[in-house]
């Protein structure tokens, strides 16, 4: 695409430039991610170098890329904006809202008309402010940016949690919210808290059953789902370049399950050869050409300790596949432990289902591999023997393996293709196979297993493999199964898989399929963007108030979450997602899974004002808001660790809450409650979490004065009459207290400062 190079380009000509001065000012070798984040630093040499796990930064993104769920609201906020046009590339990728029902074309045909509405107002905005359309069925988001847009040493920001796939081709690519995507398409810098660097040494090269996705869900086992939290993971060594550009891909991209800002592998002839493959030797030739501004300083190999803060080895020789789950996908094992967990732990050893593809899984070598596991089974004549599901990730990698013959032999032992879009991997799946509460097992290819997040039914037990692990699982029907030393029925005594073979990229090229991209018309300023008022699914925004300017007292506790709380428990996706341009429609899913526990089941509370035990807490925010009391909510660790989606923060604020106090907050979630002037509160003493009931009445102290570094006072009114005051401290900036004062980041954009 011309402007994807004009902008490797421009980078390029300042990177060697950039990155001297920084190496100069820190007096010491960079890390690539270091390379990259200098180069786009909006003031290009401050002052005062920026402090890992401390600083806010702001930079200049190279990129922005927002999916359909997240794009509705994202794009409703940047029409309140004042702009005319976005002022950085931007597209708009189709992929979240068509369900996986019965097969590809018969679920493409319902999406259509079932969001027609939805499509055709993301399609007139994007027209009307310069923003390109990737129509439904042309494949989702991450894979789509992979084969188009990344480039090495780029920078980009999407507005969906696993961005970071683009991480795969050497870019830094960060998830998060449709405000944050607003200040850069509007032409603001987009502020980033300087990250530390977690170094992952990779040696040796993977072998046999083992794979890329092995590499990432060991490391989610080691790291757990907060290892991450305000880091970048940067690998280096001599391992990265024995793995694909896509394998590269499908580790950068679960990376999200980490907590990490994002990931990245440096660039190397496996980063050129796909971009070759994928239409861009421009960009491939001006990426080698530089060669040395897209890797680490050679001196950091030899003295990691001096780059790094962490830093973690993983031998790719000694790798053996891994099955991580259910529930949380650092909940990691090697698959030749996972027949003793299934005893140990009473995981339904039956599967029901497995799944492959994703935007995690499902490149041209993925497939391949798969569809090698797959033929052995049909040399003996063997199907699977469970429903098998395959997803491919785009339009182009769907053409290319329905040409090579990779689809027709999944077929063959029984599997079904779905429409190129997220599907099961989301929740929308209408998986009828299963009643709700029914405790049953799947394993998938996918990236994210919390509770109810590929069915919406709890009592799924989900695993995660790489795609060949999961097709040998598929043959044999059960959790248990080990390819590596377990054979499969058939003939005399049965048969053994061998390991699987696959192509990295096709020997004929990549077929390009049904055209799914549509460049914005050139007068964008004629396009008329119409909302029908009494729409159920589109509703124009109206700006949050701003802050009276004074302590907030008489706030009632909403809820108090136990346990992991993920942005699936606060705003669960799967049929929700068709409310996700109406704000006021969308509220009525707030916290329908937490588990609070002052209700025995999730989603549920007690109204403080009618008595009322067993109301949604949806209804009771409401009820509150419409009364005029505020209220806060209580988490515990790394809350609202998952998705992107800022709805999360949106609806607690559209619905009366005013500050959201917990143990620790998962990076995106807090920036989106910033974002949205919700007070995103941290306890200084984690113990006090304990201390709160039920029936407290909530005062917060220290608003008029509320500083970087500052604290403040939660006082808790006891209904005995007791009263105590806890500390309670917060990472806001200046700027984002600023956002506080407005209402919300996006008044201040508007109101032009």
């Amino acid at each position: 695409m011309k402007d994807t190079l004009q902008n490797v380009e421009n980078l390029y000509s300042r990177l060697a430039e950039r990155t001297d001065w920084a190496r100069k000012r820190l007096g010491r070798p960079l890390a690539l991610t270091e390379k990259i984040l200098f180069a786009h630093l909006a003031e290009s040499e401050p002052a005062e170098l920026p402090r890992r796990g401390e600083s806010y930064t702001n930079l200049n993104p190279d990129r922005v890329a927002l999916q359909d769920a997240t794009a509705q609201m994202a794009l409703l906020q940047f029409m309140r904006s004042g702009r005319q046009t976005a002022a950085v590339p931007t597209t708009v990728h189709c992929d979240h809202l068509i369900r996986a029902q019965v097969s590809a074309k018969p679920d493409l045909d319902t999406a259509l008309t079932e969001n027609n509405e939805v499509y055709a107002f993301l399609k007139s905005v994007s027209n009307k402010y310069g923003i390109g359309f990737w129509k439904p069925g042309s494949g989702i988001i991450h894979q789509v940016v992979l084969e188009n847009y990344a480039f090495p040493g780029g920078l980009m920001i999407g507005t969906d949690s696993h961005t970071p796939n683009a991480g795969g081709l050497g870019m830094v690519a960060i998830g998060v919210g449709g405000a944050d995507a607003v200040d850069v398409m509007a032409g603001l810098p987009w502020e980033l808290k300087w990250p530390s660097l977690i170094g992952v040494h990779l040696t040796g090269s993977l072998s046999g059953w083992a794979s890329p996705k092995d590499v990432i869900l060991k490391l989610a086992g080691m790291l757990t789902v907060k290892g991450g939290t305000d880091k970048i993971i940067e690998y280096f060594g001599p391992g990265t370049a024995s793995i694909s550009a896509t394998g590269k891909g499908t580790i950068t991209n679960m990376g999200a399950e980490l907590g990490a800002t994002t990931s990245v592998f440096p660039y190397d002839d496996r980063i050129a050869t796909y971009l070759r493959a994928t239409g861009r030797s421009d960009v491939a030739d001006l990426a080698d050409r530089n060669r040395q501004h897209l890797q680490a300083d050679p001196e950091v190999s030899s003295n990691p300790e001096a780059v790094y803060d962490e830093i973690v080895e993983i031998n790719l020789s000694e790798l053996e596949p891994h099955i991580v789950g259910p529930f949380t996908p650092d909940l990691a094992r090697p698959i030749s432990e996972m027949a003793q967990a299934v005893k140990d732990n009473g995981y339904p050893d039956e599967l029901k289902a497995a799944l492959i593809g994703s935007c995690t899984n499902s490149s041209y070598e993925d497939i391949s591999r798969a569809a090698h596991v797959a033929q052995q089974a049909l040399d003996h004549d063997y199907k699977a023997q469970t429903t098998f599901l395959i997803t491919p990730g785009s339009e182009q990698v769907r053409a290319t393996i329905e040409r090579d013959g990779q689809l027709a032999i999944l077929t063959g032992i029984g599997g079904t293709v779905l429409a190129n879009a997220c599907g099961p991997c989301i929740g929308q799946w209408n998986r009828t196979d299963v009643k709700e509460g029914e405790k049953n097992s799947i394993i998938n290819s996918f990236n994210r297993n919390f509770a109810r997040r590929n069915d919406g039914n709890p009592a799924t037990m989900s695993f995660i493999a790489s795609p060949e692990i999961v097709t040998a699982l598929a043959l044999a029907g059960r959790l248990s199964f080990n390819p590596l030393t377990d054979p499969l029925p058939g003939g005399d005594g049965g048969f053994m898989l061998t390991p699987p073979e696959g192509d990295e990229l096709p020997s004929a090229g990549f077929d390009p399929g049904k055209p799914g991209y549509e460049a914005p018309v050139e007068d964008g300023g004629t396009v008329e963007i119409i909302i029908n008022p009494n729409s159920e699914r589109l509703q124009l925004l109206e700006p949050f108030p701003a802050w009276e300017g004074s302590d907030l007292e008489n706030l009632l506790v909403l809820f108090k979450a136990r346990g992991k709380c993920t942005t699936d428990h606060i705003s669960p996706a799967g049929p929700w997602l068709r409310f996700r341009g109406h704000l006021d429609n969308i509220s009525n899913n707030l916290f329908i899974g937490v588990n609070n526990a002052f209700s025995d089941q999730p989603g549920e509370g007690r109204n403080l004002l009618t008595g009322e035990s067993g109301a949604k807490l949806s209804a009771i925010a409401r009820a509150y808001r419409d009364q005029g009391y505020g209220w806060v909510g209580i988490g515990e660790e790394n809350y609202g660790e998952g998705s992107s989606r800022e709805h999360a923060a949106m609806e607690p604020r559209h619905l009366g809450g005013r500050a959201i106090i917990v143990k620790s907050f998962a990076r995106i979630h807090e920036t989106n409650l910033k974002k949205q002037g919700v007070l995103p509160l941290i306890f200084a003493q984690l113990e006090d979490y304990d201390k709160i009931r039920a029936d407290d009445k909530v005062s917060l102290a220290g608003l008029t004065e509320l500083a970087p570094g500052s604290q403040v006072a939660m006082a808790l009114h006891h209904s005995d009459g007791t009263e105590e005051t806890l500390p309670l401290k917060h990472t806001l900036n200046e700027a984002q207290i600023d956002w506080f004062k407005a209402g919300s980041s996006l008044n201040v954009i508007a109101a032009g400062d």
